[in-house]
């Protein structure tokens, strides 16, 4: 069997993001939020388009979103690149799906909880040491909690996640061993069958159970993926050549070049982190 590659938004969306892949969903989120505990009795997957509610205000997409039966909201993310203002949107998102519950006249009593899922393919916090970090609101200086935790950040930076096959312990470590190595793989590993929403991961994975327009969208992302992180590189090491902040410079108007056939202005420039009339000049 040859398998997709789940860090891609495409393939990610598939496995977790669909009707059929309820009870998979429901594991990944006990698995990577709650430390394996059947936590999760049920869920109602969302539309991860998040339409403003205000005149001017931007609209958003995610990969996956979900209400729990507990009442709270999940949004996840899946992140192979790491593009400017990527630790803003994340806040953002997060931020939205909370003010967006209430309706005119409603009591703001009536707002549920909302976590925050996002995994990175790169590192986003170097001096934290392991691979998942939970951020919520405390006070500054005495580190006491905010009487209404509301506000979840979970991050999971697959990059320092290394374990091997025969040492995965907990569904959490299953998981990102799934997210890390299902495209090098031809079979299900033994350890993982004995969970079945793992195993129907895999089976969702299955290129044979793709359609040939699936597969061809899915080439294409990872084309662009692969050709962003050239940019990136191929820009950093002009960016040495040229200074730190010309570097920058240089790294965004070449991603931005490469999206032109791609993305509208806008969309391009929330990437970027250029301006707008700056990608207007690029096009």
């Amino acid at each position: 069997m040859q398998f997709i590659n789940p860090k891609t938004d495409f393939a990610f969306k598939k496995i977790f993001g669909s009707e059929q892949s309820r009870e998979v969903l429901i594991s990944f989120l006990d698995g990577l939020l709650y430390d394996g505990q059947d936590a999760i009795e049920d869920l109602e997957l969302l539309n991860p388009y998040q339409a403003p509610r205000v005149r001017g205000m931007k609209d958003t997409y995610l990969d996956v979103k979900a209400k729990l039966n507990s009442g709270d909201f999940v949004i996840i993310e899946m992140q192979v690149l790491n593009v400017e203002g990527f630790e803003k949107r994340i806040l953002y998102n997060a931020a939205k799906t909370y003010s967006t519950q209430l309706k005119t006249g409603e009591d703001y009593k009536l707002l549920n909880p909302v976590i925050a899922l996002t995994i990175t393919d790169f590192t986003m916090f170097e001096e934290v040491e392991g691979y998942r970090s939970r951020f919520v609101l405390k006070e500054k200086d005495f580190l006491v909690d905010y009487p209404v935790q509301d506000l979840e950040l979970v991050f999971v930076e697959l990059p320092k996640f290394d374990k091997p096959l025969d040492e995965l312990k907990s569904l959490m470590e299953k998981w990102l061993f799934f997210l890390q190595n299902a495209r090098s793989l031809d079979a299900v590993p033994d350890a993982m069958e004995q969970v079945p929403e793992i195993r129907q991961a895999f089976m969702l994975a299955n290129q044979a159970n793709l359609e040939p327009e699936e597969l061809e969208d899915l080439e294409k992302r990872e084309i662009f993926i692969h050709d962003q992180r050239n940019a990136i590189l191929k820009a950093k090491r002009q960016g040495m050549e040229k200074g730190r902040e010309e570097g920058e410079l240089a790294a965004k108007l070449e991603i931005a070049r490469r999206l032109l056939g791609q993305m509208d202005d806008e969309a391009i420039a929330q990437v970027t982190g250029l301006a707008v009339e700056q990608v207007q000049l690029l096009r």
